[in-house]
């Protein structure tokens, strides 16, 4: 959409986050309704990206293409039957099964004005992370296979291939 992942973390969080890449100050410290939120890290992330704004603007920092996806952005409604304490478990154990187990970072919170919408709000790294904590390209290269499983040349003398994304979105 445009706006930096710093921006999504500030507005999810409800916070003010220092953006390194432009220098603006995202504020979002009078927006209501927070009751919860969390920072999910792979066990090999460095520990400092706890700090939702040293994680994003991590991220940012390693992109260099300026129209780059930066992060992931959804919400997910709660169902209001459970409690508070159920829908945060809820949303934890989903959140280290779905992504943080695949080497994604996590940023979330639950928003609820009025007791009768509670939503989560969950911001994801593009990039997986290596077991040394390095990021990981998102996507490769891949040689496209004929029906007898060789390589396809195209007229130019190259092979076709594709790109394949490293985390499979939409099995997530």
């Amino acid at each position: 959409a445009g706006r930096s992942a710093v921006a999504a973390s500030a507005y999810l969080s409800c916070s003010r986050l220092y953006n390194d890449y432009d220098g603006i100050q995202h504020d979002y410290t009078k927006k209501q309704g927070l009751v919860w939120q969390e920072v999910f890290l792979p066990e090999y992330a460095p520990q400092e990206w706890q700090d939702r704004e040293k994680l994003w603007n991590a991220v940012e920092e390693v992109e260099t293409a300026k129209d780059s996806r930066l992060a992931r952005e959804f919400v997910v409604a709660l169902p209001i039957e459970l409690s508070r304490e159920q829908q945060i478990e809820l949303l934890q154990d989903f959140i280290r099964e779905q992504f943080v187990s695949d080497g994604m970072c996590a940023d979330a919170a639950i928003h609820d004005t009025d007791g009768h919408n509670p939503h989560a709000h969950i911001l994801l790294t593009v990039r997986p992370l290596d077991e040394r904590g390095k990021w990981l390209p998102k996507s490769r290269k891949e040689y496209v296979l004929d029906e007898n499983g060789e390589r396809i040349r195209l007229s130019s003398g190259r092979y076709k291939t594709r790109k394949v994304d490293l985390v499979d979105w939409n099995n997530q």
